[in-house]
């Protein structure tokens, strides 16, 4: 049995993959459409949906990264939040010493964090 999680573009995939594999530059990729991409060790299944549907993404659901300094966190938050939006600014809260909660711009939600244990 496997887990993973599943992300449905409408005609904006490889678009997400070039800007995820710049802030991953690590990022694998296998196949097109639908591909799975490994980010992080995370497993992504990824596909661009031929019908037009009514609904997108929420944050209800978000990707979470620990990562390992605020200068990382830094670098992938000015990637990942062009032409998206900051739904938690950038700083210290009480379950990290940094932390955004952002949206890329195809409404892909990122939580990008530095554990406490890390700081």
């Amino acid at each position: 049995m496997k887990l993973r999680t599943q992300i449905m573009f409408q005609g904006e995939m490889e678009d997400a993959i070039t800007l995820w594999s710049r802030a991953f530059p690590d990022a694998q990729r296998e196949g097109t459409n639908p591909c799975r991409l490994l980010i992080a060790g995370q497993e992504l299944a990824l596909f661009d949906s031929p019908p037009m549907h009514e609904f997108t993404f929420t944050p209800s659901i978000s990707l979470l990264v620990e990562c390992e300094s605020e200068a990382e966190l830094s670098r992938l938050a000015e990637i990942l939040a062009g032409g998206g939006a900051v739904l938690m600014p950038q700083g210290a809260y009480d379950f990290s010493p940094c932390y955004i909660w952002l949206t890329d711009r195809f409404g892909v939600s990122w939580q990008l964090m530095v554990p406490p244990e890390a700081a």
